[in-house]
């Protein structure tokens, strides 16, 4: 036998025969424990503050330094996203993909909107010398909604990617479950923030 022909079977040896893989029906239980783990992480947050939201040291409190018309705003920025992802979804049970990728665009562009003005409070904040170290109820208040900014952001990062593989190959079986999953993680944002707007800010302005 001749070296190319010992090399040709060698190589054939390792080849991995590309059979189909199917859908793991254990997807979706995963992707609802870890939004359960996701939960207790924000419910321990959420804790946190009502236990220290109250010590000011001395410093400003919110209604120092909150501006409800700016966090109104922002609260409508992420219903609105909930909204066109929700449309996006529709869409993909229609098989439309155009539609889905110009829904999915328009909850980017309200994400985006959102983070804007999430970082625009923090920076002013952090201007006025409100700054996390400074008291208890601030070193609580940049975590939570810090948190909750960052999974926005991993959201996003989430986003564009699947409108990446949308475009490249439709809306397959695979795409469909992962399009499902981010519904849930963004839906899920929503609430938080919900939960955010009337804990963090509207009740301490009371």
């Amino acid at each position: 036998m001749s070296t190319r022909q010992q090399t040709a079977d060698a190589l054939s040896f390792y080849v991995v025969d590309d059979e189909p893989h199917p859908e793991s029906p254990s997807t979706m239980l995963g992707f609802w424990i870890y939004l359960m783990s996701d939960c207790l992480i924000f419910s321990m947050l959420f804790a946190t503050y009502a236990v220290l939201g109250g010590n000011y040291a001395g410093g400003p409190g919110p209604k120092d330094l909150f501006d409800l018309q700016l966090t109104a705003i922002n609260t409508y920025m992420l219903l609105f996203s909930s909204i066109t992802y929700g449309l996006a979804m529709l869409a993909m049970k229609t098989g439309r993909v155009g539609a889905v990728q110009g829904w999915l665009t328009l909850t980017g562009l309200f994400g985006l909107g959102f983070l804007a003005i999430e970082c625009t409070e923090f920076a002013s904040l952090i201007h006025a010398g409100a700054t996390p170290q400074r008291s208890a109820f601030l070193s609580t208040f940049f975590t939570l909604v810090g948190t909750h900014a960052l999974h926005v952001s991993i959201g996003l990062l989430w986003l564009v990617t699947l409108m990446a593989q949308v475009g490249r190959y439709g809306l397959i079986e695979s795409n469909k479950r992962r399009l499902l999953c981010l519904s849930m993680f963004w839906h899920f944002l929503d609430v938080v923030w919900v939960g955010v707007f009337s804990f963090v800010y509207l009740l301490r302005m009371v």
